[in-house]
């Protein structure tokens, strides 16, 4: 009898290829399966939610239900534990949470007024995944003093000029008028409880906009720190907190660093407004733009000034940057240190800056991307001196021997130091790395030549000197070595405290204060100012919800399997090879 193969024999033999073609691709499968960690509800505990109009105690109710006896964290500046004291925190941070209730488990409840200032670094995939409750704020007007800039040092003479930018948002009941229809206040600086400026300015309908205030130097009653209050009045606003913004400046007799520019240029300029920046003492500058008069103008106003009155300044000044022509310069001699940086154009052509050596600001400097800067436009020929040491130095296209373009000297107990290159400017009007490299460059230069001076060596130094409610001060650690953690006496007024600024390895520090005013210092050491902490705050203003309300992904954890992990499918194939090669001796074919 002829033997064939049977439908069975055919198949067995499909099941056992088909069961090894799905070994060999690997399919991936999900499910969502039930997990055991306990609802983990986000309490958004900004100041908003406290603040006109919001619902604190209803998100802590709501909160409370929520849990149905799983786990609370606050969310705002940070993450932390659950607790009912009303909200602090100064911003209201989202991500931060979401992503640590990512690596917990478990699902995942949102209580907030939906105002959140970081709704473009929320993963979307954790926004889905979680459940929003929301308790938008109630509507109202509110008017209010954004920010306030201006110089932070300024000597006597000078005329403070204070950038002030404010607003209006909300709804418009209660706003004051004018007699044409527009809406009218006054901004006015106070000094303790003394006016000092106003101005009275029209709102806008929504939105900031900006003003300034000028005001001699010559209403402070003596020199130091001060703080000066800027106020939004004549205004029936709702939020009466967010009407006034704290600026700090110092106040000193005579400019410890002058900027003489003969004539003005972009170096000049820049170099001027980084060491207004960086040399933490008052910085004046005087430039002169007629080359055959010899009439000096104020850099900040174009006030014309006296020679005589130069020479004055540049007589009492710590440190004296001379920028421009040699000659029209020689007729100043500061007695303090010096800093040239003569405009006599050397060989021109791309001068690329080359790694720092050894010398005094080495330590300084350390850490920067040079290879990254723009090249020099020229570089001069630096008359050699003994003991003068090469801080800087440039090739041309990056070939041949390097010149020297910045060198420092010291005689007789007095400092200087020597720019021969042009065009260094661009390195802060690109910003980012090249800034930061021009800033380090400036202010090495700075404290290296005040040092002997009027340079105050302080380890460390607000990085700003006032904070918004709810947001901590940072200071940056300007010291030699390593950033290690120093203690700080605070007094404002008749209170005294006495706290530990902690550096990180990047060295800054942070530190949270209650609003006031701080006068800091340190026992062994020759930090002092002054900081201050506003009872203004962005949550304080109606700000719409940026979170819609949701129910959010089901709860539970997502399991993934791969089919080689499913071992029945290996047991399957074998098992239908072995039926069919039993079944074929059986019918004795091959």
């Amino acid at each position: 009898m002829q033997r064939r193969l049977t439908p069975g024999l055919a198949l067995l033999r499909v099941a056992g290829f088909a069961a090894l073609l799905l070994l060999f691709w690997n399919p991936v499968t999900s499910r969502r399966v039930a997990g055991d960690a306990p609802r983990l509800v986000l309490l958004d505990a900004s100041l908003s939610m406290g603040g006109r109009g919001g619902s604190w105690r209803e998100a802590l109710d709501s909160a409370r239900v929520l849990a149905r006896g799983g786990v609370i964290w606050r969310f705002g500046s940070d993450v932390r534990g659950y607790d009912s004291l009303p909200p602090t925190d100064g911003a209201s941070r989202l991500a931060p949470a979401l992503a640590a209730a990512a690596g917990r488990g478990g699902p995942v409840v949102v209580v907030t007024d939906g105002a959140v200032g970081d709704l473009r670094d929320v993963p979307l995939d954790l926004l889905r995944r979680a459940r929003v409750v929301l308790l938008p704020r109630r509507p109202f007007f509110d008017a209010f003093v954004a920010a306030v800039d201006g110089p932070r040092r300024v000597s006597g003479g000078d005329t403070v000029r204070l950038r002030v930018s404010y607003g209006t948002a909300g709804k418009t009941d209660g706003k004051r008028e004018t007699g044409n229809g527009k809406r009218g206040a006054t901004l006015a600086v106070y000094l303790g409880a003394r006016r000092i400026a106003s101005r009275d300015v029209l709102l806008p309908d929504s939105g900031t906009i900006s003003t300034e205030l000028p005001f001699p130097v010559s209403r402070f009653p003596v020199p130091g720190w001060s703080a000066l209050n800027v106020r939004l009045e004549g205004v029936a606003d709702s939020e009466p907190r967010d009407d006034a913004r704290l600026f700090v400046l110092e106040v000193s007799p005579q400019p410890s660093v002058v900027v003489l520019a003969a004539p003005p240029d972009w170096d000049a300029r820049f170099l001027a407004r980084t060491l207004q920046d960086v040399a933490r003492v008052p910085v004046r500058s005087f430039v002169k733009v007629e080359p055959r008069s010899e009439a000096w103008r104020d850099a900040a106003t174009l006030a014309s000034v006296p020679a005589s009155q130069v020479a004055q300044a540049v007589g009492a000044a710590e440190l004296v940057a001379r920028v421009g022509d040699a000659a029209a310069l020689a007729r100043f001699a500061p007695h303090g240190a010096v800093l040239e940086w003569p405009t006599a154009r050397g060989r021109e052509g791309d001068w690329y800056v080359q790694p720092p050596g050894a010398s005094p600001l080495a330590g300084a400097l350390a850490g920067i991307a040079w290879d990254s800067l723009p090249p020099a436009t020229w570089v001069a020929d630096l008359a050699p001196e003994n003991s003068a040491v090469a801080v800087l130095s440039a090739r041309l296209a990056r070939r041949g021997a390097s010149r020297p373009m910045v060198v420092v000297a010291e005689r007789e107990g007095r400092r200087r130091a020597t720019i021969g290159a042009g065009g260094l400017y661009r390195w802060a009007f690109r910003g980012g790395a090249s800034a930061e490299a021009y800033r380090a460059l400036v202010a090495a230069l700075a404290d290296w030549l005040l040092a002997a001076g009027d340079g105050k060596a302080e380890r460390f130094v607000p990085l700003t000197h006032e904070g918004a409610n709810g947001l901590p001060l940072v200071w940056r650690w300007t010291g030699s070595g390593a950033p290690r953690d120093l203690a700080v006496t605070l007094t404002a007024g008749s209170k005294r405290r006495a706290d530990t600024l902690r550096f990180d390895v990047t060295g800054r520090a942070e530190l949270l204060l209650p609003p006031g005013v701080y006068a800091y210092s340190r026992q062994d050491g020759p930090e002092r100012g002054l900081v201050a902490v506003d009872t203004y705050s962005d949550e304080w203003r109606p700000d719409a919800p940026v979170l819609r309300a949701q129910e959010g992904a089901p709860a539970g954890r997502l399991v993934t399997t791969a089919m080689r992990d499913r071992w029945w499918l290996f047991l399957f194939a074998i098992a239908a090879f072995a039926a069919e090669w039993a079944w074929r001796r059986r019918q004795g074919l091959p």
